[in-house]
């Protein structure tokens, strides 16, 4: 099973300390963001992993290069704009290939046990679900969540299930099927989960570790002193 980090993003909110380092390269318990999801796929057997690029792509990929010192193998891209969720794995997708793959945010930090997306069986027939996505307790910055899980599904808001909202975690697997047909370009991929939530193609879990939207140098400094502190031991 391969992987994709997205770490394509400009990092604004974390400004002034991505004017010079990538979001993805901020540190956290003495070890960069992306570090941390990196170690943990090479911990469950998950060595290809593919990385997008835009800010400060040369600094990124100068930092991590093909891997090799982590004990995997990073592939890139190279975005000459950023071309959000969507257009970014669209570009990567000769990489990732035509099975099913982890997709991480790279500004997410998380004591998920990654080993459980392993289990996940998205099925390989046009009829099989498109995505499984794993949710949070929704956090005090985003109070009415994302979506609603119930009996194993997501569900859209407009769809008024009964269940329970949270917040997507930025953490899930993704079959190749939810981009077909589309082409190449900038696109976010809220509005894809969402039709595949409306033809009920998606399946999703509540998460129950420890789970940080690294969105802030305020959330940073916070999380980075959790750690260093032993709270998340």
């Amino acid at each position: 099973m391969k992987a994709m980090i997205l770490a394509a993003g400009l990092g604004n909110r974390m400004r002034p300390l991505t004017l010079y380092k990538p979001k993805p390269l901020l540190e956290v318990g003495g070890k960069a963001l992306i570090v941390w999801h990196i170690e943990k796929l090479k911990q469950i057997g998950v060595t290809d992993i593919v990385i997008n690029s835009a800010w400060l792509a040369d600094v990124l990929i100068g930092a991590l290069g093909d891997g090799s010192q982590f004990g995997v193998n990073i592939r890139w891209t190279r975005e000459d704009e950023g071309l959000e969720t969507a257009g970014g794995i669209i570009n990567a997708l000769p990489l990732l290939g035509d099975e099913p793959f982890i997709l991480i945010n790279g500004d997410v930090w998380t004591q998920f046990d990654f080993s459980t997306l392993l289990n996940v069986d998205l099925g390989n027939c046009t009829d099989g679900d498109l995505a499984h996505l794993v949710f949070v307790d929704n956090p005090d910055q985003h109070p009415n969540g994302d979506f609603t899980l119930a009996n194993g599904r997501a569900y859209t808001f407009d769809q008024e299930q009964t269940g329970e909202n949270l917040t997507f975690s930025g953490v899930s697997v993704i079959h190749p099927r939810l981009f077909e047909g589309l082409e190449s370009g900038k696109r976010p991929l809220a509005p894809l989960l969402k039709q595949g939530m409306l033809d009920n193609k998606i399946s999703a879990e509540k998460m129950q570790s420890a789970w940080v939207d690294v969105g802030t140098p305020e959330r940073l400094m916070a999380l980075d002193l959790q750690i260093r502190q032993g709270d998340y031991a």
